[in-house]
């Protein structure tokens, strides 16, 4: 007589199981295979690839280029990045005083 009243204590727990069980069972036989999501998603998965790559090689082609020693590139990309945060009189004041 013991023993069911201690099961009995662990009633929600036993729930909580089978329903997570059962879950966990039902997304298995339903959820798509892993190559039908494949199928459908390679051209976002090849594009994302392809658009990294040139990340990638534009950044090496482009700090490679500001090593070689042209300063220009560096002071019309920081004049770039002034603009674009918002620093209109920097730059006005900045360009004046580089180019004398």
């Amino acid at each position: 007589m013991e023993i069911p009243q201690i099961l009995f204590k662990f009633k929600y727990h036993f729930i909580a199981g089978l329903l997570l069980a059962l879950t966990v069972s039902s997304f298995a036989v339903l959820a798509p295979r892993f190559l039908t999501v494949l199928a459908y998603f390679w051209p976002l998965f090849l594009s994302t690839a392809l658009f990294l790559a040139l990340v990638l090689v534009f950044g090496r082609t482009s700090s490679a280029a500001a090593a070689g020693g042209n300063s220009n590139n560096n002071i019309a990309g920081e004049v770039f990045l002034d603009y674009v945060a918002g620093h209109h009189e920097l730059q006005l004041e900045s360009q004046a005083s580089r180019s004398d």
